[in-house]
């Protein structure tokens, strides 16, 4: 498993990357759904306020703080620096939480600024905030998981693969090869359409999707089918996932796929929002 995610529009969102143990937002129910893993949960990243993004922390604080299990591994939630309705969740959550057996560290995060998950030698992963539109009020982020990895220099990319050895051997690796950011994942959390730059060749997007129809949508808070796969088109996507789907589609997303034309190289995915996705 690499993502598990539940989204129910206007009742609960949230998404679980396995491979880093990270909770992208934390909507009401999360703990029950995942039942014993949500003790895997080290980092959890809110993308905005709203109480079906965020009313399931109170919950993992909660479950965590009266379980028998190790207490020593401290809670790491990151949120978009200056979102006071995410402040004031904290602040209620300490309150009502004065016997914390457990490190609960919050951070507030800026656009653009890197939350190293892992460092090895040359190896790296870690999250990256950016700016989405959403609400007119508080700040509002998606985020990307991206790593570090090396590939040889245009230069000797056509060489045959002994040459390349020689060269590794003569010159050492370093010098052969060069450095680039690969997007692992990206989250939109709420908005009506991230910039494609911010998920720019991304292996999976997971992108708001509210609404299937364009005509359902009365105002600019969520995105429709068309932009979204527009999106993932300009961005180079290999998989696009589509959640915060309205329950009005429920048992009728098939059938509005169908209908939808593009022509994109990526791979389709929904997460229906009576259900929950995993991949």
């Amino acid at each position: 498993m690499i993502l598990q995610i539940y989204s129910k529009a206007l009742y609960s969102t949230w998404v679980y990357y396995a491979p880093e143990r990270i909770l992208f937002d934390a909507g009401e129910g999360v703990s029950l759904t995942m039942s014993n893993r949500i003790y895997a949960v080290k980092y959890v990243f809110l993308t905005h306020g709203h109480i079906d993004h965020i009313a399931g922390l109170w919950s993992i604080v909660n479950t965590r703080n009266n379980s028998m299990g190790d207490r020593e591994k401290p809670l790491y939630v990151f949120y978009p620096k200056g979102n006071k309705a995410i402040e004031e969740w904290l602040q209620f959550i300490r309150k009502t939480s004065d016997d914390l057996r457990f490190e609960l560290i919050d951070q507030p995060v800026s656009a653009g600024e890197r939350i190293f998950l892992r460092q090895a030698g040359g190896f790296s992963r870690y999250v990256v905030p950016f700016k989405v539109r959403h609400t007119g009020s508080d700040p509002c982020f998606g985020y990307s998981v991206i790593e570090t990895r090396k590939k040889l220099k245009d230069e000797y990319k056509n060489l045959p693969e002994s040459e390349i050895a020689k060269l590794a051997r003569t010159l050492g690796s370093d010098a052969i090869t060069e450095i680039y950011e690969k997007k692992l994942l990206t989250i939109s959390g709420d908005t009506y359409g991230i910039d494609p730059q911010d998920a720019k060749d991304s292996e999976i997007l997971v992108h708001d999707c509210t609404f299937l129809k364009v005509s359902d949508r009365k105002m600019n808070a969520h995105a429709s089918i068309e932009e979204v796969i527009e999106i993932a088109k300009q961005a180079n996507v290999e998989k696009l996932i589509l959640y915060h789907i309205s329950t009005r589609y429920s048992g009728k997303i098939e059938r509005y796929l169908k209908n939808i034309k593009f022509d994109g190289n990526f791979q389709l995915m929904y997460v229906d929002p009576e259900s929950l996705f995993t991949y």
